[in-house]
C-alpha cells in the first residue's frame, strides 16, 4: 500500500514538473516573438507598405509625398476590406498628377507607386510606360488617337507617365494634341481598372492644364505636389551619389558645392531649377574634371581616385 502510494506521488510529482516545463517554453516563446519585428513578419498584412516605407526611407526629403503615398495605401486598402465584408465601397479610380519642377523625385515616386500596387494586386504587371508629347502627337488625322491607343495598350497592368503632359495642349486648335488629350480622357474612364495614367509637369503649367477641359480635374482624385530640394536636401543628394560611385568630396569641395547652392541657385530664384538632376551632373562634370586632372600624376594612390577637390568642383 505505501508502495502504491509513493509511485502514485512520484508519477504526480513527474507530471507536475513537465507541466511546469511546457509552460516555461510557451513563455519563452511568446517573449521571442514579441521582439521579432513586424518589418520581417512573413504574416505582416501590410507588407507592402513597409516594403514602401523601407525604400521611401531611402529618398531624401519628399515628406509630404512620402505621407501621400501612405494614405493612398490605406484608401485602397480599406476599400478592398470593406468589399470583402460587403460593405459599400468607393469606386476605386488611381489616376494621378504629379506637380513639380526636373529632378524632384516624380519618376522614382511613379515607380515605386506601380510595385506598391502589383504587390497588392492592383496592377497585374506595376512597370512604367514613360513618355512624352512626341510619343503620343501623330502627324496626320487619325495618327495620334492610333499612337496614344499602342501606348495605352503597352502600358496595361502598369502606369502610363506622360512628362510634360502640359505641352499636350500648346500648338493651337489645328495641333493634334488635343487629339491626344480627347483620347486619353476617354481611355481613362473605359479601362480605368487595366492601367493608371498619372501625368507629371511644372506646378503652374499643370494647373493652367486642368482648365483646358472642364472634366480633366475630377479624373485626377490624387494630386502630388513635389516641393525643390533644399541646400540641405541636395547637399544629402550629393553625399548618397558619392557613395553610389566610390568618390569622396573633400571637406573643401564639400563647402564649395554647399555655399554655391544656399548663395547661387536661391538668390536667383531659379523658376525651372532642376534639383537632384542638377546635383547629378555637377558631380558627373567633377568626376571628368579629376579624370583629366589625375592624368598628370604618375604614381596613383587610392586616394587620389576616391577624393574630388575643390578644382573639380565647376557648374558652369
Amino acid at each position: 500500500m505505501n508502495r502504491h502510494i509513493s509511485i502514485k506521488n512520484q508519477n504526480t510529482i513527474h507530471i507536475l514538473l513537465q507541466k511546469k516545463e511546457s509552460i516555461a517554453r510557451d513563455e519563452r516563446k511568446q517573449s521571442a516573438a514579441s521582439h521579432i519585428s513586424p518589418l520581417i513578419s512573413s504574416t505582416d498584412i501590410h507588407a507592402p507598405l513597409r516594403k514602401m516605407e523601407k525604400e521611401l526611407a531611402q529618398l531624401v526629403g519628399m515628406q509630404k509625398v512620402k505621407q501621400m503615398l501612405k494614405e493612398i495605401y490605406a484608401y485602397v486598402y480599406i476599400n478592398q476590406k470593406r468589399k470583402e465584408m460587403n460593405l459599400q465601397a468607393e469606386k476605386q479610380v488611381l489616376h494621378m498628377m504629379f506637380k513639380g519642377n526636373p529632378g524632384t523625385g516624380k519618376t522614382t515616386i511613379a515607380r515605386l507607386i506601380g510595385n506598391l500596387f502589383r504587390e497588392m494586386k492592383i496592377l497585374s504587371k506595376g512597370h512604367l510606360i514613360e513618355v512624352e508629347r512626341a510619343d503620343l502627337v501623330g502627324e496626320y488625322i487619325g495618327h495620334t488617337a492610333l499612337k496614344t491607343r499602342d501606348l495605352i495598350r503597352k502600358a496595361q497592368g502598369g502606369i502610363l507617365f506622360i512628362d510634360e503632359a502640359y505641352s499636350l495642349a500648346r500648338g493651337g486648335e489645328k495641333d493634334f494634341g488635343k487629339e491626344a488629350i480627347d483620347s486619353l480622357v476617354a481611355n481613362m474612364e473605359n479601362k480605368k481598372h487595366e492601367f493608371i495614367l498619372i501625368l507629371a509637369g511644372y506646378a503652374d503649367e499643370m494647373e493652367n492644364f486642368l482648365t483646358l477641359n472642364p472634366g480633366l480635374r475630377s479624373r485626377f482624385p490624387f494630386i502630388l505636389e513635389f516641393p525643390d530640394y533644399t541646400a540641405g536636401e541636395l547637399m544629402q543628394i550629393a553625399q548618397k551619389i558619392c557613395q553610389q560611385k566610390q568618390y569622396i568630396l573633400t571637406k573643401e569641395a564639400s563647402q564649395k558645392l554647399e555655399w554655391h547652392l544656399r548663395e547661387n541657385l536661391y538668390s536667383n530664384e531659379e523658376i525651372h531649377f532642376s534639383n537632384g538632376r542638377y546635383i547629378r551632373n555637377i558631380l558627373e562634370r567633377a568626376i571628368r574634371k579629376q579624370a583629366l586632372r589625375l592624368l598628370a600624376v604618375k604614381n596613383l594612390q587610392a586616394d587620389d581616385l576616391l577624393y574630388l577637390h575643390t578644382q573639380d568642383i565647376e557648374w558652369k
